[in-house]
């Protein structure tokens, strides 16, 4: 009699899963890294839907980039998810778009460009207990109230942190700037009229500004503040009390829709100064108000965040996201956002433990991130109110209808041109 043919463990595996597969029974998949998912909200229609745009943008290409290169290695190749939100341009919504992420199940939190929206997200971020990074938002109380919160004891945690120039830190190196840029020019403007748009962003700019100048008393003097509803329907009165102040730089903080209305009035009313310098606004580099602006922009300056194009990364970056744009340029918005999901990345690598928002924080707080591609003045660090105080701006200039770095030198892609040369 014959023994029984015994079946190998190996044969029976091959059986089986032959059999399954013929049966239409799904075989099980190897185990694959688990994601972690990033709420990132930001104004992708609306008014501000060009900069909102740039921003997902950059991010979703960062998050692409650390996906390839074996996602977080410490967590086994744990993949980021970015699932996304618009606040339509209406601050309001950044705490509606940020609570219906959350409800998703992001575990962090991203955004929001504008100051109004990324305000109105803190409050979910330290209810839910969800850590907040700040790509772009300058105004100084979003981060400054929730870290006095916490020291005086209503809260425990601090849960929200920027990676991006507060609007004193701006007001602070807009006043440099200007004096540097002055005294290489070898010019003493004496009359600076400040305009700004009245929210919460350029009243933090503002405020910043004036406040720095107060501190410094360089040479020259703010001779008039000028504050505009925003968005406006028009700005020719305003930028009429401009003239009758007689300056010799107009300096001013702009939305891109208040931009389309003011550098068309300025020229329309043929003011006489030595040039517009502004202390650090959106509105002026975005590819839709070079298009629509062209020779109203050209000879601006700017003092705002910008990528370190002397990084041959950056370049390679800058590159792909003009292919992936249609040619805009990877500019402040893109590439803070960029640099945000790199930081997000460092920290989950180093976080303890990923299912404790507290452990995050704590990664967060260690944060020393030297692979930002944005002009930094050291590693990407967090102080006690949370911010970054290595974000610095470079002063851009539009020459040739494109955004320029021209100051401070060690950025200096190009020599600016200051005074602006007579029509």
């Amino acid at each position: 009699m014959k023994t029984p043919h015994r079946l190998t463990r190996r044969a029976w595996l091959k059986t089986t899963a032959a059999g399954a597969a013929l049966a239409g029974v799904p075989l099980p998949l190897r185990a694959q890294p688990r994601t972690f998912k990033i709420g990132a909200v930001h104004p992708v229609t609306g008014a501000l839907a060009e900069p909102g745009q740039a921003c997902r943008l950059g991010a979703q290409m960062a998050v692409e980039a650390i996906n390839a290169a074996g996602g977080i290695k410490s967590k086994s190749g744990m993949r980021l998810e970015l699932i996304v939100g618009d606040t339509q341009t209406k601050p309001e919504n950044g705490r509606v778009e940020a609570e219906r992420l959350v409800n998703q199940g992001a575990q962090m939190l991203l955004g929001s460009f504008d100051s109004g929206s990324t305000n109105a997200m803190v409050s979910v971020a330290q209810q839910k207990r969800v850590p907040f990074l700040i790509d772009i938002a300058a105004a100084d109380p979003i981060t400054a109230n929730v870290a006095k919160s916490v020291k005086e004891g209503q809260q425990k945690v601090q849960y929200v942190y920027r990676n991006f120039p507060t609007g004193s830190s701006f007001g602070r190196r807009a006043v440099q700037y200007f004096d540097e840029i002055f005294k290489e020019a070898k010019v003493s403007p004496k009359r600076i009229v400040l305009m700004y748009c009245n929210d919460l962003f350029g009243q933090s700019q503002a405020r910043g500004f004036q406040a720095a100048h107060k501190a410094t008393n360089p040479s020259w003097e703010i001779v008039e503040a000028i504050p505009w509803p925003e968005p406006p329907s028009d700005l020719s009165t305003e930028v009429s009390k401009a003239k009758a102040a007689k300056p010799d730089v107009i300096a001013p903080i702009t939305r891109p829709a208040s931009a389309l209305l003011l550098f068309p009035e300025i020229r329309k009313q043929r003011i006489e100064m030595m040039g517009i310098v502004g202390p650090g606004s959106p509105g002026l580099y975005e590819a839709g108000q070079l298009a629509a602006l062209k020779e109203d922009l050209e000879y601006v300056l700017t003092s705002v965040p910008w990528a370190n194009f002397k990084n041959p990364k950056t370049v390679a970056v800058g590159d792909e996201y003009r292919k992936r744009s249609g040619g805009r340029t990877f500019d402040t918005n893109s590439g803070y956002s960029y640099d945000a999901v790199f930081v997000i990345a460092d920290v989950l690598e180093r976080a303890a433990s990923l299912a404790d928002p507290d452990a995050i924080v704590d990664a967060l707080k260690a944060t020393s991130f030297t692979g930002g591609l944005m002009q930094y003045a050291g590693p990407v660090t967090f102080n006690e109110l949370g911010d970054n105080p290595n974000a610095v701006p470079t002063m851009i200039q539009i020459l040739g209808q494109k955004p320029v770095a021209v100051w401070p030198k060690d950025a200096a892609l190009q020599k600016f041109v200051f005074p602006r040369p007579k029509a």
